[in-house]
């Protein structure tokens, strides 16, 4: 009987062990191109960068350089944060031509742009344009989950290496670390 009940609490630490491991990437959410899809171009209207004003594609204007893109559905405090790490690792790797653009989707993007100039000078970030996007759900190419508010691909010579989705309460200062580490898959 002994056995019995020492082979059932073994048991159960293995299936508490699974249960943790299965929520343990809970925080993300699966969103955009998976890993080496072609990345297709699209137009959002610069609100911060080079091209302050107008509307280009900076997928077609960074080519085959390493990207880092970040889509969000709102620019709240976490966004901001990892905007600006984001922003540092891009400065950090000038040389490698690294370049990185953040897009906030959404139904009205005129009334974002003041959030977008304020939080970009709040928080010096300067690699990183701030762009928007007309329309909520992204653009539709990018397959872009409803469920995920941020949306992280990274890409090189036109191919996702990297796509994470996080729902906005997820986007911890774990996660940002994460985030800012898996950008040296697009350098490689």
């Amino acid at each position: 009987m002994k056995k019995f009940f020492a082979s059932m609490a073994v048991m159960a630490a293995v299936a508490a062990g699974a249960v943790v491991g299965q929520f343990s990437n809970a925080a993300e959410v699966e969103s955009g191109l998976a890993a080496g899809q072609r990345v297709p171009a699209f137009y959002v209207h610069d609100v911060t960068g080079p091209q302050k004003g107008e509307d280009l594609c900076y997928r077609c204007r960074f080519g085959s350089q390493p990207v880092i893109s970040i889509f969000t559905k709102d620019m709240d405090d976490n966004v901001a944060k990892l905007t600006k790490a984001v922003d540092g690792v891009i400065a950090q790797n000038r040389d490698a031509k690294m370049a990185g653009f953040l897009v906030l989707t959404s139904d009205s993007p005129s009334s974002a742009e003041a959030k977008l100039a304020e939080v970009a000078t709040k928080h010096s970030i300067k690699q990183v344009p701030l762009t928007t996007f007309e329309g909520a759900a992204g653009p539709k190419s990018y397959k872009l989950n409803p469920a995920a508010e941020v949306t992280v691909m990274m890409w090189v010579e036109g191919k996702v290496k990297v796509n994470k989705g996080f729902a906005a309460k997820d986007l911890t200062d774990e996660t940002i670390a994460a985030i800012t580490k898996d950008a040296s898959k697009i350098l490689e």
